[in-house]
């Protein structure tokens, strides 16, 4: 063997180690997807297994400016409420029919998730269904998981409807394959919608455990026996100092919802607030923990009442619940190292995390995706609040102004884009930066909406993520798996079977690490595990497309999931009961209507 191919083979051992390495830190999500796609990257290159201009690439492929620009008409469209408004009908045929409003609403949520961003449809609608819940009387969980489910549904219809399609149709460009049409998945996707809804509504639904109930917020996140009002007597050893150093919030974890210093209210009081004597204290904590040291802490307990929203809020003060953002810079810190008091004026009287509630240590908690957080907030910071795109707020159906005059303006741009795209005008990449450069514009969007909209950590993940197909290519580790692994199986039990294997593949792998970064690593070996074959790749790129795609087992596979996790107060095994059949569904769906739509044949 010669040096040069000790070479290869050392660097495809590389590459390989490299992938390892990813999908373990993908999984376990010790760091953030981005940081893990950018370090990929910067370690292919320091290695010379690619070069600069293949490293960087990623940030100026197709399906990464697409992707971004989809960003920005998502967000332009919703700006004007076109979701809005729709969602307020849906919440008047809930009340005429259960049954027909849920219908509606996967119907709805499915149709603009084939256009447009699904996460911010989603989270729309989640403040639309904890409302027709409440008025309902009815378990929001079992709203929540079919709108999100739904989302996904519509996603694999068309082109435009999952930032997966335009990787994979981009990597196909890439591998000298055409481009995949707006409207190609069109077939598969409706009969997938069909099974989907079918699934949800006949045998789904009943699956799904009644998590939450009708209830306020401080029922929500069971706080009654939380609170508590105290009053500080003289001798306290926290009179005189600042809340941050008082030995009382110290000991107990003590979180100060408003204070009342003779006939003045201090709603959401400064950590830099120094006490005084006499100052009646509404507090949140564990109350019994309180009651055992009030004496040595040199206070009195005012007797419990029965909590409601309305006893804490004021004009001064607003109770909301928010959810953490799958692309948060929020992800991975804690509340004390955001200073969130400080920064947003509120106070985090409890967090649902990972199916847990908790109401005590909140400052130490690492905050992660999903994670729905009851604040106590000042009024006068609430816009602050809803304008931050960190997280969304939940618990208000009108959470913000919309430019209505801009309706019809952004529906047409839309209308443009999908259009010029699906006849052939213009390609998508270029149909998708018009469109997001006319929504500018006509003021539907600003520049400074336009930049917040875009969620760069999905950008870099991209960008960065890229770069691993690449190296596979450079270094024949696609052509090694694909003739030492997929081209045996497909010559032991047939293509269909092979279409089959990799939708599997990817659909297990999708489930505990990101969807673009499976479809990804899985795409480049499925081109060349068919140029090997001498057969079209098309059936094997759709199988990875639609599987990366459908992600029902976990709240982590897809980001729709994690959004509902914590407003739905689900547990991880909720989405295992009910995804698990329906992801089945689908594999066996896939596996024989992929052949029949897309042939073998070059």
């Amino acid at each position: 063997m010669s040096y040069e191919d000790l070479l290869i083979s050392y660097e495809i051992l590389i590459v390989f180690g490299i992938i390892i390495c990813a999908v373990v830190l993908f999984a376990t999500e010790k760091i953030s997807v981005d940081l893990v796609a950018i370090t990929v990257m910067a370690t292919l290159i320091g290695l010379g297994i690619i070069t600069v201009e293949d490293g960087i690439s990623g940030f100026s492929n197709k399906a990464t400016v697409t992707v971004g620009a989809m960003f920005v008409i998502s967000a332009g469209l919703f700006k004007t409420g076109a979701v809005t408004y729709l969602g307020k009908i849906i919440s008047d045929v809930f009340a005429r029919s259960y049954l027909m409003g849920l219908i509606t609403v996967m119907i709805v949520v499915a149709f603009f998730s084939a256009f447009v961003n699904n996460t911010p449809v989603v989270a729309i609608f989640i403040p639309i269904l904890l409302g027709v819940a409440k008025d309902l009387k009815a378990s929001t969980s079992k709203l929540l998981m079919p709108m999100s489910f739904a989302s996904m549904f519509g996603g694999v219809c068309t082109l435009l409807g999952s930032s997966t399609n335009i990787l994979v149709s981009s990597i196909a460009e890439d591998y000298k394959q055409d481009a995949f049409h707006m409207f190609e998945f069109a077939p598969l996707g409706i009969v997938m919608f069909v099974i989907g809804t079918s699934y949800m509504l006949l045998i789904g639904n009943r699956l799904i455990p009644e998590r939450r109930v009708e209830g306020d917020l401080i029922e929500s996140f069971d706080l009654k026996d939380y609170i508590a009002e105290i009053v500080l007597l003289d001798g306290s050893a926290s009179i005189g100092k600042a809340i941050k150093n008082a030995p009382l919030v110290k000991d107990i974890e003590l979180k100060i919802i408003e204070i009342h210093r003779g006939k003045d209210a201090i709603p959401v009081p400064s950590p830099n607030l120094v006490l005084r004597e006499g100052d009646a204290l509404r507090v949140s904590c564990d109350i019994e923990e309180l009651k055992r040291i009030q004496d040595q802490a040199g206070i009195s307990l005012k007797p419990q009442s029965e909590w409601q929203d309305e006893d804490i809020e004021t004009e001064a003060v607003k109770l909301v619940e928010v959810v953490i953002a799958p692309a948060s810079q929020f992800v991975g810190s804690t509340l004390k190292q955001l200073k969130f008091r400080e920064v947003y004026g509120a106070t985090v009287l409890a967090v649902r995390h990972r199916g847990k509630l908790l109401r005590e240590k909140l400052a130490d908690t690492k905050l992660d995706a999903g994670d729905a957080l009851l604040l106590e907030v000042r009024t006068t910071r609430y816009n602050q609040l809803k304008r931050d795109p960190s997280f969304f707020v939940i618990s208000d159906v009108e959470q913000q102004n919309y430019r209505r005059n801009k309706l019809i303006p952004a529906l047409l741009i839309v209308f443009g884009v999908v259009l010029t795209a699906s006849i052939g005008i213009m390609s998508i990449t270029a149909s998708s930066v018009i469109g997001a450069v006319l929504l500018v514009l006509t003021g539907s969007i600003t520049m400074e909406e336009a930049y917040k909209a875009i969620e760069w950590r999905i950008i870099f993940l991209l960008a960065g993520i890229l770069t691993l197909g690449i190296a596979l290519e450079r270094t024949g580790g696609a052509e090694l798996i694909s003739n030492t692994v997929f081209s045996n199986v497909a010559g032991w039990l047939g293509l269909v079977a092979l279409v089959s294997i990799f939708y599997l593949m990817t659909s297990v792998l999708t489930e505990v690490m990101s969807n673009n970064a499976t479809a990804a690593l899985l795409a480049p070996i499925a081109i060349a595990t068919a140029n090997s074959l001498g057969v079209n790749p098309r059936p094997f790129l759709v199988a990875v497309m639609f599987a990366a795609s459908a992600s029902f087992m976990t709240p982590v596979g897809y980001q729709t999931n994690t959004l509902i996790y914590g407003p739905g107060q689900y547990k991880f095994s909720d989405f295992l009961k009910v995804g698990t059949p329906l992801n089945i569904l689908f594999w066996i769906t896939a596996t024989l209507l992929i052949p029949y739509i897309w042939s073998f044949e070059r």
